[in-house]
């Protein structure tokens, strides 16, 4: 993108997001579970409702959004799993370490499972401080506080 290019609709200067995520679409077996579950989530990450319509729901966040889609009956069966080829997980960016708690906390409470619990908060090293969850589907989330380096 030229560093001159501007939004087609103000004409202001448009930031550059090459490269940056433009949405994520997830499709659930069960659309009023994921969809209690990400709106949670995600509200707590600055996230805020997008759309909503009768098979779904998105949340935006700056130019990202994550979409949330009923999935189709005849696929309904078909399980999930992260370890398939496919989507292993999404990886979320915490403010601090008091946020990753208290996400941590309110994850907790709304009954997601909490992976690798034995090694909480540090399952992914010493460095890392991150909850790992799941989702109703089971899709993997996790989300990262800031190194010391950052």
């Amino acid at each position: 993108m030229s560093p001159n290019a501007r939004d087609g609709r103000t004409g202001e200067p448009r930031a550059d997001r090459t490269g940056l995520l433009h949405h994520v679409e997830l499709y659930a077996s069960d659309l009023e579970a994921s969809a209690e579950f990400w709106g949670w989530l995600l509200g707590e990450l600055g996230y805020e409702e997008y759309q909503c319509w009768e098979d779904g729901q998105s949340w935006k966040r700056g130019p990202t959004y994550l979409v949330l889609v009923r999935a189709d009956e005849r696929f309904r069966d078909a399980e999930y799993h992260r370890r398939r080829p496919g989507l292993n997980h999404l990886a979320f960016h915490a403010s601090s370490r008091d946020h990753v708690d208290e996400l941590t906390d309110g994850l907790r409470a709304r009954g997601a499972p909490i992976l690798y619990e034995d090694d909480h908060p540090y399952a992914g090293g010493t460095d890392h401080y991150a909850v790992y969850a799941e989702d109703p589907e089971r899709i993997k989330v996790e989300v990262v506080a800031p190194s010391t380096d950052d």
